[in-house]
């Protein structure tokens, strides 16, 4: 039996009908933090515990773990596989109830999970992967005694170099419920909606195509719970996401796919996809294996056939040809907001108040970096500035060209924590775009088959209808909903140590930044 929440034309479209049942009506979602278990019994670990020969089952490890990581079943003669995601490794040494030294037969040790080895990257590293499923687990930051380094990566560049100096103790005593990190989306004061969102980040256009239909609903409806956004992303707008029209953005991107009046009619931000960091002068592209009938049907195309997306529009070829789309939008949706999502070339800052004079209300700065494990490593690390750089220098140009206060400026491309969303912001933003992160949450290894119909193996990217149903929309929005927690946390948490009340006192504070590679006082510096 399909949901009453979308039409049952939907269930021709490749969503199972037990996904369809997890849909939740906009109205109804709420921001209930609730633990939310790894989809796999023995998720990977950063420690694992070993069992020798001489184990007598005599289950002291299991009586005495805090934690459960020793499954002994009451009848049986053999221990179960360990819960080794929950153990806290060598930080138990000091707790009083380390199995490997209470065993009484000696059989148990510690080590080093070797998949650590292999997972993630430099930029992702087994830490920060680890440290965001727990996020997503849990709705908090990981306690220390698990012993992650998640607030930076291992790049040797970028976020990972540029470190806050916090003072020795905060200028004024706030609590938590003192900071404000809304986000004001129009500041043109143009008679149109003041959309304030409750958290400075909205979630990244994915398409249905590049990431499943159970993906897209799962970002949605967290989308609702924190008060923010999610986008599309180019594949068109599917009918399964009109419970959540409120919070979502809709996207016209150069190849036009599914774009449509009635979809822009029903939103309240409207984005054009000018270009992406991750692939700048390359345009989008859905290889063939996922294009599907549901997603041929969707982008009006061919089943089985790539799709590319020009890299330019070939109707914009200066400011005026910019406007003219602008207002376009503009009529046929009289209360949508505008975005204009731009790559980060050397001229990014003319292209920036180009995009103001032509109307829009966000410019959204897409630099290197970006992008999922589809985006090509040539283009990602190599033609795209850095969203560091870029960041800066259109906050720098707007403020001298006096129009800074009149725009909202968002940053996007490879970030991935609450720490490079606050570094953004003090960089020069006003807020930014997650992606990759959300997907994360999901259970995202990190192992870049995105491209691949069938080559995610945890079906978050993917359009085949078997992988996308190993998790439901209620499960993957709980993961979202927590680390957007997780997150406003240690958001808080920076602005109390600063003494501010308002996300919006952290904007353009580099001041209170540090680059590694310009500064050996590291004392104080995270």
């Amino acid at each position: 039996m399909a949901s009453s929440l979308v039409p049952e034309k939907i269930i021709k479209e490749g969503l199972p009908d037990s996904i369809l049942e997890t849909m939740v009506p906009q109205a109804e979602v709420q921001r209930v933090i609730k633990p939310a278990p790894p989809r796999y019994r023995n998720e990977i670990a950063k420690y694992i515990i070993r069992r020798s020969a001489d184990c007598k089952l005599c289950g002291k490890c299991a009586e005495i773990c805090p934690q459960g990581v020793h499954v002994l079943k009451p009848g049986y003669k053999y221990f179960a596989a360990p819960h080794q995601n929950v153990c806290i490794g060598p930080a138990c040494k000091d707790t009083g109830h380390y199995c490997v030294d209470l065993c009484p037969n000696k059989a148990l040790r510690m080590v080093e999970n070797p998949m650590m080895k292999v997972l993630g990257d430099y930029r992702w590293t087994p830490d920060l992967i680890l440290a965001t499923w727990k996020m997503a687990e849990t709705g908090a930051p990981p306690p220390p005694e698990y012993g992650y380094e998640y607030e930076c990566g291992n790049s040797g560049g970028g976020f990972d170099r540029i470190r806050f100096k916090f003072p020795a103790r905060p200028p004024v005593e706030l609590s938590p419920d003192d900071i404000d990190t809304s986000l004001e989306l129009n500041r043109r004061n143009d008679g149109r909606p003041q959309i304030k969102i409750d958290v400075p980040w909205y979630g990244g256009g994915m398409s249905y195509g590049s990431v499943s239909n159970v993906t897209q609903l799962s970002k949605a409806s967290a989308a609702v719970a924190f008060n923010t956004f999610t986008c599309t992303g180019e594949g068109g707008y599917m009918e399964r996401l009109r419970p959540y029209d409120d919070h979502t953005i809709t996207q016209v991107a150069t190849g036009l796919f599914g774009v449509r009046e009635e979809t822009i009619q029903r939103v309240r931000i409207v984005e054009f996809k000018y270009a992406q960091g991750a692939k700048p002068g390359l345009g989008g592209h859905l290889l063939a294996d996922k294009v599907t009938p549901s997603v041929a049907r969707m982008r009006e195309t061919v089943t089985g056939i790539s799709l590319f997306s020009p890299f330019p529009f070939h109707s914009v070829y200066s400011i005026e040809d910019h406007k003219k789309h602008m207002d376009w939008i503009k009529h046929i949706n009289r209360h949508a907001l505008v975005s204009a999502k731009v790559s980060t070339p050397s001229d990014v800052d003319m292209v920036a108040v180009g995009s103001y004079s032509a109307g829009a209300h966000i410019v959204h700065l897409d630099g290197g970096y970006g992008g999922t494990g589809a985006a090509p490593d040539i283009a990602k690390k190599n033609i795209a500035m850095p969203i560091e750089y870029a960041i800066i220098k259109v906050h720098d140009f707007l403020t001298r060209e006096g129009v800074r206060d009149r725009i909202t400026l968002i940053a996007s491309g490879g970030l991935r924590n609450a720490h490079d969303i606050a570094k953004a912001i003090a960089l020069g933003a006003d807020g930014v775009v997650v992606g990759t992160g959300e997907l994360v949450a999901l259970g995202c290894l990190r192992c870049a088959r995105c491209e691949s119909g069938r080559g995610c193996p945890r079906g978050i990217a993917t359009t085949d209808a078997e992988l996308q149903g190993q998790y439901t929309v209620e499960w993957g929005s709980q993961r979202i909903i927590n680390l957007y927690n997780a997150w406003r946390i240690e958001l808080v948490e920076i602005l109390r140590r600063f003494g501010m009340r308002r996300v919006s006192e952290l904007r353009g504070r580099t001041d209170l930044l540090m680059h590694l590679d310009y500064s050996n006082d590291t004392e104080q510096a995270r």
